[in-house]
């Protein structure tokens, strides 16, 4: 079977190893010719121009997207759709939007072109090494790929979710649920930090990921992350949104399911983004004014 993979950043580049290391025929391209190099020094055949990855194929197209999610996902596929087929097969592999999805797919089922949307968790290291895939579109089209997803996954980490768009509808759930798990557990360790004792952060990490009820890998990963910096030194508080937990919250919203804690982590999120706010300003301003509380000014 033969597979092309387009955009070769961590991810992509991760899966594409993947998927050579299980077998299949797999060819890469991305805009930036040093990615394309190192997937050539890895034994996929990949080009940073489109005309000339599409030409590595002598079957049917089967092309997994990694690219980010929004117009540069439409912009592709309508670069791809004059080198398409009936039967050809396009699989967004990243963040979109559900409704993008099913957007999508009808366009492209109009040409006889199939589309299933896959979400994709674990990280680059997932990627890498076995993620967790859940997927949305045609169940014949998925039936066709199964064993692809299945082995690209770690064991029982693939499923096919349902109809189009539902697999990235799923994903955006996931991202939301992560969004809030790991503002609990920043919390948790903000006030550990500031507690009136001799701590070890990094030690209570590896405690906790041995038989308490909230192991996970989250909680392994800030004792890593405790382990390389204990004091977070020379780190700013910055913490971006990539739009999935947005998406839900908006969901939510459109079908009147009470979200707070997605909500919340969201708006600390964008809250770290910005430092010294017209809004705290006037806070300290109101404070002084009904309670005459001292007012910091710049020095």
């Amino acid at each position: 079977m033969e597979i092309g993979i387009i955009g070769l950043g961590k991810m992509g580049y991760g899966m594409a190893c993947n998927m050579k290391d299980h077998g299949y025929t797999v060819f890469g391209f991305d805009t930036d010719p040093q990615s394309t190099v190192r997937a050539n020094e890895y034994g996929i055949k990949s080009c940073h121009e489109i005309e000339g990855f599409i030409n590595f194929f002598t079957d049917r197209k089967i092309l997994f997207l990694f690219i980010p999610s929004g117009a540069i996902i439409d912009d592709m596929i309508e670069t791809l759709r004059k080198y398409l087929h009936k039967g050809d097969i396009i699989v967004d592999a990243g963040n979109s939007h559900y409704k993008d999805s099913i957007r999508r797919y009808e366009a492209l089922k109009a040409q006889g072109i199939s589309f299933l949307d896959c979400g994709t968790s674990g990280g680059p290291s997932g990627a890498r090494n076995g993620a967790c895939t859940m997927i949305g579109g045609d169940k014949e089209i998925y039936e066709r790929l199964k064993k692809l997803f299945d082995d690209v996954s770690v064991e029982n980490g693939s499923l096919y979710t349902g109809a189009r768009g539902s697999g990235h509808f799923v994903k955006m759930v996931h991202n939301a649920i992560e969004y809030g798990m790991m503002q609990s557990i920043a919390e948790g360790y903000e006030l550990m930090h500031k507690a009136n004792f001799d701590l070890d952060l990094q030690k209570i990490s590896d405690l906790w990921n041995n038989g308490s009820v909230i192991r996970s890998w989250l909680i392994e990963l800030a004792g890593s992350a405790l382990s390389k910096n204990p004091d977070m030194s020379g780190i700013k508080g910055v913490v971006n949104a990539s739009g999935e937990c947005k998406w839900a919250v908006e969901t939510a919203l459109d079908l009147q399911v009470p979200v707070p804690v997605f909500a919340l982590s969201l708006m600390i999120r964008n809250r770290s983004l910005e430092t010294d706010t017209f809004s705290a300003k006037l806070l300290s301003l109101l404070r002084n004014e009904f309670g005459g509380h001292d007012v910091i000014c710049d020095s």
